[in-house]
């Protein structure tokens, strides 16, 4: 329930403090005095979107904070305690909206998001105004309206889901047929398949195929070159060579170390390199020894590293990457056979998906009768209260002309309206009376209040274009609301104004050459006199007064 509502430098008032409880409070004032303000200030702390044209001019910034208290929304308490931004059983809102058009949000004194504001919110207030009156001749709306009424969003997920399933479905086999016939791709790519399949493409026997071939085609300078390695390393006839030189110079030392620590450590490094050298010079006489002149070696070698290359240009890749161009062909004949194959089976899963979707759009079907059925009924019931006498409403469901995958069903709704009796009823689109349409919007929205278990309803002027006996009806039924709610109501109609449990005065004066607007709490004589206002005008008779008063007495008695 909302305790406090407070306002500072928001359009044309400069500060102002409202503080509410249970029951029905109503708002009232002169044309102009700026009484609707209110109402914006809850919608910018349900997440609307703001400008700088609502700061009040000359100041820095807006700022608009409410608190509640969380005793009868226990859905809000959960939302808190879930993100983390509870803080007990009391919750404050605040947004500013800065003269250069920013906007800051906080919860409970913590910043947050616009998404997060409006989530919270939707759960702690619901805001009802005359421009509801013009999204009810949406169609788009009118079907959401019998769907909020239906209470059925599980059938409505069940429907989206089954169209979602069936619509994937139709647009894969749709991919499939525009590919044509890949029986010639096929045949190719297992051609391609085959021809790279008779090689070995491993990145290693390649490196080892590159070094063979050029060692096989220089044999006779290697077996030189390496002859004169191993000769620099063993000796000949000629030389001792470096084994022979290093054997001989560590033989020499250690005769002189004598115990000399140093030349020990030398002598000991020296045989080490002894063994290096040793195992050196046995590596390069195993190179030697597999040194053959082997021309048919070479020229195997040579073909097969010709095949490479010119496969490599081929399939325009190097022929260290063929092994990856292999692996990509494989991939796509099996995504080719294996959509063959899906195509071949989609016709029957289609099917399937069909029957799914008109099993659940059937049972969306029935549930949407039901709920039109009654909320047809309802509404009628309503527009005789509300002075349409032998009126009638009707909920009509328009079936589609073709099963197809639709996520909101197999029908469209068509609110249908005969304002007088014996008239024929037309489509509420086209209603030209505005205070029939207010009425009939009345109607409506009495009949589906309280389809969100929010504590807190607002309603902005949602009685215009009605009075009289009618005006007195309205009155009562926002009482009774109030019974089960915390009920908000911006009204210029005595017969609102005086079902009120509380009542605020929004009037407006000039001060420092501007504009301003005050909002005040009215005891019970100057509320008497405020509703005498409402019924006289200008000046306020001495009828007026005991017409006002009357008002008030015809209100308590109905508690």
């Amino acid at each position: 329930m909302l305790t406090q509502l407070s306002l500072a430098n928001f359009a044309v008032v400069a500060a102002a403090q409202l503080q509410f409880g249970e029951g029905m409070t109503v708002i009232s004032g002169e044309t102009g005095a700026g009484k609707s303000l209110l109402v914006d200030a809850m919608l910018l702390l349900t997440g609307a979107r703001a400008d700088s044209g609502v700061v009040r001019h000359g100041a820095e910034r807006a700022e608009i904070q409410a608190e509640f208290s969380l005793e009868d929304a226990p859905a809000a308490a959960a939302w808190l305690a879930e993100n983390e931004l509870d803080e007990g059983m009391q919750l404050q809102l605040r947004r500013v909206i800065k003269a250069d058009g920013g906007s800051k949000s906080w919860i409970n004194g913590r910043a947050c998001t616009l998404s997060q504001l409006s989530s919270l919110a939707a759960l702690l207030v619901e805001i009802h105004g005359q421009h509801d009156q013009q999204s009810l001749l949406a169609r788009s709306s009118q079907l959401t309206l019998l769907d909020a009424y239906g209470r059925h969003d599980h059938l409505l997920q069940d429907v989206a889901d089954a169209a979602l399933t069936w619509t994937a479905a139709i647009q894969r086999k749709q991919k499939l047929l525009e590919q044509g016939d890949v029986t010639d791709r096929i045949q190719w790519l297992q051609h391609q398949h085959a021809e790279l399949e008779r090689e070995n493409l491993d990145p290693s026997f390649w490196d080892q195929l590159q070094i063979d071939h050029k060692r096989l085609g220089n044999v006779g300078n290697l077996q030189t070159a390496f002859s004169s390695y191993l000769t620099q390393l063993q000796g000949d006839d000629d030389s001792r060579g470096l084994l022979g030189g290093v054997q001989s110079l560590q033989s020499e030392i250690t005769r002189h170390a004598d115990g000399d620590p140093v030349l020990e450590g030398v002598a000991e490094l020296l045989a080490q390199s002894e063994i290096s050298l040793a195992e050196a010079a046995s590596q390069l006489e195993n190179v030697l020894d597999q040194l053959d002149m082997d021309p048919e070696a070479f020229d195997a070698a040579n073909r097969v590293l010709t095949r490479m290359h010119e496969l490599g240009r081929k399939h325009r890749v190097e022929v260290a990457e063929l092994g990856t161009k292999r692996d990509s062909i494989v991939e796509e004949l099996q995504s080719l056979q294996g959509a063959e194959q899906e195509l071949a089976q989609l016709d029957g899963k289609l099917a399937a998906l069909r029957d799914e979707y008109a099993s659940k759009a059937a049972n969306l079907t029935k549930s949407r009768a039901k709920a039109a059925k009654a909320l047809s009924k309802v509404t009628t019931e309503l527009m005789q209260e509300l002075g349409m006498e032998g009126g009638t409403f009707e909920v009509a469901l328009e079936k589609l002309d073709a099963l197809k995958p639709d996520a909101l069903g197999m029908e469209r709704v068509e609110l249908m309206v005969a304002a007088n009796q014996g008239q024929p009823a037309r489509p509420l689109r086209k209603v030209a009376s505005g205070g029939e349409l207010s009425r009939i919007s009345l109607a409506i929205e009495v009949a589906t209040i309280g389809l969100d278990p929010v504590p807190t309803m607002v309603f902005d002027e949602v009685d215009s274009g009605i009075g009289g006996a009618v005006a007195d009806i309205v009155g009562f039924r926002l009482r009774k609301l109030a019974t089960q709610r915390q009920v908000l109501c911006v009204t210029h109609l005595p017969q609102v104004a005086s079902k009120g449990h509380a009542h605020y005065q929004v009037s407006k004066f000039a001060a420092e050459g501007l504009t301003q607007s005050a909002v005040k709490q009215l005891p019970s004589k100057e509320r008497q006199t405020e509703i005498a206002r409402m019924l006289a005008g200008v000046d306020v008779t001495k009828e007026a007064q005991a017409a006002a008063k009357s008002l008030l007495a015809a209100a308590m008695s109905q508690d």
